[in-house]
Order: structure tokens, then sequence, then C-alpha cells
């Protein structure tokens, strides 16, 4: 089977907070970064995504497809989510091979150490905590995009078992 292919110019964004989503969007709009973005409000609708992966097991036609969707360039990831956090999100993703080289970015309010410590030992490429100033917030959201939509070579996608 032939590794999961990446689209190079989108990204997911998993965030449950609608202010921040339209923050984000705007932030990447005024800043000319205004890549295809796919948006996502919980950790389940995350792996659904991603893996094509429902809690309850039952797959619709959207999730089967999943593992033929090209993944996205990098996945912006809020921790604090509702139905799966982004912690055991990040634990589901890592441990599958179709997403363990996935670009995952964790932007989130929390700056608790054990939160920080668990996300890079489940290997996220980058953490920053959220600005509360909607300069600083918009500022970085472009910093980020910029970065790992356009300076970044993301990894191989990791071949899947035959």
């Amino acid at each position: 089977m032939n590794p999961p292919e990446i689209e190079s110019s989108r990204l997911l964004l998993v965030e449950d907070d609608p202010n921040d989503v339209e923050l984000i969007r705007l932030a990447l709009e005024t800043g000319g970064l205004a890549a295809p973005m796919d948006v996502v409000n919980d950790g389940e609708a995350a792996l659904n995504y991603l893996l094509g992966e429902a809690l309850d097991n039952s797959l619709d036609d959207a999730s089967q497809s999943a593992a033929a969707r090209p993944l996205p360039r990098f996945v912006l990831l809020d921790l604090k989510l509702p139905r799966i956090n982004g912690i055991q999100l990040l634990q589901r993703l890592r441990s599958h091979p179709r997403t363990r080289r996935l670009v995952i970015v964790v932007m989130s309010s929390s700056q608790e150490d054990p939160d920080l410590n668990a996300c890079y030992d489940l290997g996220i490429n980058s953490y920053i905590v959220k600005p509360q100033d909607f300069q600083q917030f918009s500022d970085a959201v472009q910093q980020i995009s910029h970065y790992w939509m356009q300076l970044n070579c993301p990894p191989l996608p990791t071949p899947l078992p035959s």
C-alpha cells in the first residue's frame, strides 16, 4: 500500500471556540496566507477527518473515505476539546501509521507544564501558548502558517503496511 499523500496547501484546524476559528481565519486572510483550511471542533471529528475512526465504530461514507483523502500539510490543534481532548487525540494520531509523521502544532491557552510535556512526549512539532492580545494572536497565527506552510519541509509520510 502506498503512503498517504499530503495536500501541501491545506491545513486542518482542530478548535472548538468559534471566536478563535474566526480570528485564525481572519489572521490568515489579512496576512495573505489564506490556504484552504478545514475546521473540526472536537477530537472525535479530527479522528474521523484524518483516520476515518468514530467512537462508536459506525463509519459513514465521509469517514470511510478519510484513508483515501490526502493529509493536510499540518494540523493546528487546541488541547481543550470536547469528546476527545487534544492529548488523547495526539496519542491516537501518533500510534497510527497514517499520521505518525503528520506535522502537528499545538496552539492552546494552557501554560501547564504537564500539558506541555505530554504533548512533546507524544511527538508534536511545536507548542504555542495562545496570546490574549488580538494583534499578537494574529501575528502568531501568520508566523505559524508561514513557517509550516511555506518554509518547513514536511516529513515524508510513513509507508502504510501492505
